[in-house]
């Protein structure tokens, strides 16, 4: 077999190596955001507090849902987003006190 007809080796993840990588970094968020919300309410008890790290929470249980369907990159830009505007808004709340 000649080296031209031959197709070229494939680079960088397999779908199903991508998905247990995208479920494993919202599981691994998912939790921290969750030990960050108890840090929090120790040393502020405030509604909004919890309304942004629950937000947080229910986007990266999303992420972990959207990776396991098999869509990776919705469920990283889900990810990625929703808890960057979940922690600004509480930073951003925060900021007004």
């Amino acid at each position: 077999m000649s080296e031209a007809n031959s197709s070229p080796e494939r680079q960088g993840l397999t779908p199903r190596q991508a998905r247990h990588v995208r479920i494993a970094l919202s599981a691994v968020i998912m939790i921290a955001v969750g030990l960050t919300l108890v840090l929090r309410l120790g040393s502020t008890h405030s509604v909004l507090t919890m309304g942004f790290y629950g937000i947080a929470l229910i986007f990266s249980g999303s992420a972990l849902v959207l990776s396991k369907q098999g869509r990776t990159r919705v469920a990283t830009v889900v990810l990625g987003a929703g808890v960057a505007l979940a922690v600004a808004a509480e930073w951003a709340v925060a900021a007004l006190r």
